[in-house]
């Protein structure tokens, strides 16, 4: 049977042999086949269905704020095609950017978050636990203060920082190869050394140097426009589909390390790889919009939740990620009134929250 590029393959051909007649054999859960790829069809669906919760919440807040629009307005804002000059600055300028940070970045945050708790096969191994995101914050807050607070500068002093911090925990990790649960444990007391050492950068600095810092430090897509959001989405997107050719590694590493290397995956290699990649993933985003957190902790495993998948799907991480840090947005815009908060903030308040359900739920698993 010929097959095509792009085909939804067959779960079984032939019942069990052993079945009974009448008996109701289970086909397993039907893929598709993309270029080689065999992806989970209900984990496409899932991820559809996330993408769009995430675009409506995007057109809301296209439509809401003081200078409130129809969405016939946002639809020519878009395009630049409104009678009123104000509302096609006001949606493609000031607003359009800020939406599309928060999908892109969120997606971004998604996908890393799902490449360390593959990596670690733990559900607390995200980036903002085991310190990428704190060392990627380090490494901005000193280019802040020597090099002032210009887009690129601060992008390499995060993409840097975040590099050696995983050089730092890699090697303290390293015992005959990297086992998760030390990773993990390692990251937390390296986060710690870490905030304080940006809290005594933060305190040294000039006034107006420090303000600039600490407001890039709560995490914010405030102010966000083209010149900020353009590179850095362009690199999100790279670094993003770069890990998606990974995947198939990556869900074979899930199985643990005897079984990949058994199964002809070079466990050391492909990890190193991708950790770097992760890490500039995460470090992109952190230095576009600052250290936003629990987005790349709570994403995947919601992802995996609602696609009912065995392992986790980058693919749901990234739509789960968007509706995050865009829902997230929505609501620190405009649900306290004239107060506009840090997204991070709510992020921070939600992600609480999770942690404290997904260790109530890991105690259990455990007794």
């Amino acid at each position: 049977m010929k097959t095509t590029n792009l085909a939804v393959t067959d779960r079984s051909l032939t019942a069990h042999p052993h079945a009974l007649p009448g008996e109701k054999v289970d086909f397993g859960r039907p893929m598709l086949r993309v270029f080689g790829f065999r992806i989970d069809l209900r984990v496409v669906i899932s991820a559809g269905i996330i993408t769009l919760l995430a675009l409506a919440c995007g057109f809301a807040g296209l439509m809401l704020g003081k200078f409130s629009l129809t969405p016939t307005e946002v639809f020519q804002g878009l395009f630049g095609a409104a009678e009123k000059r104000i509302v096609n600055t006001v949606v493609g300028e000031w607003r359009a950017p800020r939406i599309i940070a928060g999908i892109v970045l969120g997606a971004g945050l998604g996908v890393s978050g799902a490449v360390f708790q593959s990596l670690t096969r733990n559900p607390l191994g995200s980036p903002d636990i085991i310190g990428f995101s704190t060392g990627a914050y380090t490494g901005g807050i000193v280019t802040i203060i020597v090099f002032g607070t210009s887009f690129v500068s601060t992008a390499a002093g995060a993409i840097i920082g975040g590099l050696l911090t995983a050089v730092v925990v890699y090697l303290l990790t390293w015992k005959g190869g990297v086992q998760g649960f030390r990773l993990i444990i390692v990251g937390i007391a390296l986060t710690a050394m870490l905030n304080a050492f940006n809290t005594w950068l933060i305190m040294r600095a000039d006034l107006e140097l420090a303000m600039a810092a600490a407001t890039w430090g709560a995490g914010t897509l405030n102010g966000m426009g083209w010149s900020t959001i353009a590179p850095a989405a362009v690199a999100t997107i790279v670094l993003a589909l770069a890990c998606g050719l990974f995947s198939r590694d990556l869900g074979t590493l899930e199985l643990g390390d005897d079984t990949a290397k058994a199964l002809g995956v070079r466990n050391e290699p492909i990890r190193a790889v991708l950790i770097v990649i992760a890490v500039a993933l995460v470090a992109v985003v952190t230095a576009a919009a600052g250290p936003i957190a629990f987005v790349a902790l709570a994403a995947p495993q919601i992802g995996r939740r609602i696609a009912r998948a065995q392992g986790t799907s980058l693919l749901t991480s990234a739509a789960v990620g968007a509706l995050l840090l865009v829902a997230a947005d929505l609501i620190a815009q405009h649900a306290f009134g004239d107060i506009q908060l840090p997204v991070g903030v709510i992020t921070v308040s939600i992600g609480g929250i999770y942690l404290i359900w997904l260790l109530i739920q890991e105690a259990r698993k455990a007794s």
